[in-house]
């Protein structure tokens, strides 16, 4: 049986300074999928993610988030609805220890840090667990890439967007994302949506793909297609 459907745009259409740069984009998502966008650089797939979590205004269409229409919802009310944004350049705060920035992830569903929560999080990702009270700014830029993912966790969202998780991370500590978003999808049936570019990582956690070209969907892509090295590349111009 198809799970229902946790996420719908129709038409949208956002981009800065009135000039659009999303132009009518449409894509469905279901409930516990993990769905990749990708595409060249320059097409639009930062600013998807940023629309659907509210950082960027829709000019016009529609975002349906579980049956709920939200593209006028400011971004933290979408986070309290289950959203989960992580940004591209992770974006934690330097100063912060680990267990302060998910405090900030956590601050989402009214304050403090339950257990259930922090175990969760480090579950996923023990080196947060173990870093706890060391200075994010100083930690490596995957152990940061682990900790934008966990801040997010521990508000336990219905869907997560991750842009660009593998930016700027050793293949090694990519490979360990990909693992461990998997698995808390497979355990918790959490959706992901992916903007991404490297190709590894794709295979590794997307089950189907979305092709953005010109802030359009250009293409839909099976999971079969996704091993396809040739036709990646064609649509990734790498």
């Amino acid at each position: 049986m198809r799970k229902e459907v946790i996420l719908t745009t129709l038409g949208l259409r956002a981009g800065y300074g009135g000039k659009p740069v999303l132009q009518g984009l449409e894509i469905e998502v279901r409930e516990g999928e993990i769905v990749a966008v990708i595409g060249r650089n320059g097409v639009g797939k930062s600013t998807l993610m940023k629309s659907l979590i509210g950082l960027v205004p829709a000019m016009s269409g529609s975002i349906v988030y579980r049956g709920e229409a939200v593209e006028h919802l400011p971004a933290h009310k979408r986070a309290r609805l289950g959203m989960g944004y992580v940004p591209q350049g992770r974006d934690v705060f330097p100063r912060l220890t680990v267990g302060e920035n998910i405090a900030v992830g956590a601050a989402i569903k009214g304050g403090g840090i339950p257990e259930v929560g922090r175990q969760r999080v480090v579950g996923a990702f023990p080196i947060l667990g173990e870093r706890w009270s060391q200075r994010a700014g100083t930690m490596s830029g995957g152990q940061q890439q682990q900790l934008a993912i966990g801040r997010v966790l521990i508000a336990d969202p219905h869907m997560i967007l991750l842009d660009e998780p593998s930016e700027g991370i050793q293949p090694n500590i990519v490979q360990d994302i990909a693992r461990n978003m998997v698995e808390l999808n497979r355990r918790t049936g959490v959706t992901i949506i992916l903007v991404e570019q490297n190709l590894d990582m794709i295979r590794a956690m997307a089950q189907r793909a979305y092709v953005m070209d010109k802030g359009r969907i250009t293409a839909s892509l099976t999971h079969e297609a996704l091993d396809d090295a040739a036709e990646m590349r064609r649509h990734l111009a790498v």
